[in-house]
């Protein structure tokens, strides 16, 4: 397969061969539904606390007398009918950690990044070619390739350049190629990488020949 490679200009320069493995995977939408629900989860913390009657403040002495009040039974403040009380079945502190075996979790990427290309929504560029930080060459290179909404600029390495360029502009990210994820590939329109990237992609997710056949199940 092949894809264009655009200059910071936004004029097309070449095109380079990317994998099929990566890049032309037959989509399997369960699965990415299932390593996103992941990583969305695995980032809860799970800290949420409520206090049952037990745990409330309030003396546990019956409140009234049972009989002959003309008013309904009751025992002591705590109860969860009264203001003040305990809460019935609120949240505790809990893990909601899922696993996911390595072979899948690498599986969903190639899924993400193919639909990427199947969408064109994937554009390849060969450097941003920024030699200092600047909000306003950043700004002009992602008109100049079209680039009117979210996206998502991925390259090799951490390049404090390109993220210092990019930081202001609300609705871009950058991310190093080792960090690519579900998440943030899926809440930006477009993604941009580097050749480099591209690459570094490709060595981290094509080496596994094998898994390709389970594309299909």
């Amino acid at each position: 397969m092949q894809i264009s490679v655009y200059n910071n200009a936004g004029q097309e320069i070449t095109k380079i061969e990317v994998a099929d493995s990566v890049f032309g995977v037959k989509p399997n939408e369960a699965l990415v539904h299932q390593a996103l629900v992941r990583q969305l989860a695995n980032s809860r913390q799970g800290t949420a606390d409520t206090k049952t009657r037990r745990e409330v403040s309030g003396s546990s002495r019956k409140l009234y007398r049972q009989k002959h009040t003309g008013m309904a039974r009751a025992g002591n403040r705590r109860s969860p009918l009264r203001r003040g009380g305990g809460i019935i079945f609120g949240p505790h502190p809990r893990s909601y950690r899922q696993a996911m075996p390595k072979k899948m979790r690498r599986l969903a990427i190639r899924n993400i990044l193919s639909a990427k290309v199947a969408g064109e929504e994937l554009k390849v560029i060969d450097s941003f070619g920024l030699e200092e930080p600047k909000t306003k060459q950043m700004a002009q290179i992602l008109q100049a390739l079209g680039i009117g909404s979210s996206a998502l600029l991925v390259t090799a390495d951490i390049d404090t350049t390109v993220v210092k360029s990019a930081r202001n502009i609300a609705t871009m990210k950058t991310l190093p190629a080792n960090m690519l994820n579900i998440v943030d590939i899926m809440s930006y329109d477009i993604l941009l990488m580097t050749v480099d990237a591209v690459r570094r992609v490709e060595s981290m997710f094509g080496e596994v020949e094998a898994v390709a056949g389970a594309q299909t199940c």
